[in-house]
């Protein structure tokens, strides 16, 4: 039961001046093979799995992935990001990376924004933070969400900055909570932004992106 004025993730696309977002579909495979095959990727503190050989092996990740969103939007939304058009950054329709929404909580307002990869050409550019805008703005303002959940692997620093200079309040952390690829535990590092804090936080989004 959908709570009151909390809807899940449309699947409608994210636009916006450097990037947009689309449903993750079967034929991305692709242009999702060069992100996920980035071997810098892995050095830098992205555990949870190893790099795919070839692009049918990445076909059952984005598969599951797919499979995920369920009927009305529940489950995970997965979304492929590309760019909106040519720049220095690449060539319009360039897949640069993936993000969703999931572990979707009409009833208490929660959402997850996670299961993020770009490849490492796009880190430090204008992509993270406007993808993370779109995802933000989607699930505050279309969905209606009162709290969102970000969280990474201890260990990995760049994430973990790139989260609180979104604005993230850091909640603590979850231990042995995911299994990375090599058998060792993660422990997560969990962050929230709430309902009250997105007015400022997309003033500050924005003023970051233009």
């Amino acid at each position: 039961m959908v709570g009151e004025g909390c809807i899940p993730p449309t699947g409608d696309p994210l636009v916006g001046r450097v990037v947009r977002l689309d449903v993750m579909q079967p034929e991305d495979v692709e242009g999702l093979f060069a992100v996920y095959a980035d071997p810098v990727v892995y050095t830098q503190g992205y555990a949870m799995a190893l790099p795919p050989a070839s692009p049918a092996e990445l076909q059952l990740l984005v598969t599951t992935a797919i499979g995920a969103r369920q009927p009305g939007g529940t489950g995970r939304t997965a979304y492929t990001i590309r760019l909106v058009e040519d720049s220095p950054l690449g060539a319009a329709g360039t897949i640069v990376g993936t993000s969703s929404l999931g572990d979707v909580d009409t009833q208490r307002e929660h959402v997850h924004l996670g299961w993020t990869m770009y490849g490492s050409r796009w880190w430090g550019t204008a992509v993270n933070p406007e993808s993370k805008f779109l995802l933000l703005a989607h699930a505050f303002e279309t969905c209606g969400f009162g709290r969102v959940k970000l969280q990474t692997d201890v260990i990995n620093a760049r994430s973990r900055a790139a989260i609180l200079g979104l604005g993230a309040t850091f909640e603590g952390i979850t231990r042995r909570d995911l299994r990375r690829a090599d058998g060792t535990w993660r422990d997560s590092a969990v962050y929230s932004i709430i309902i009250d804090e997105w007015p400022a936080i997309r003033v500050a989004l924005r003023a970051r992106l233009s």
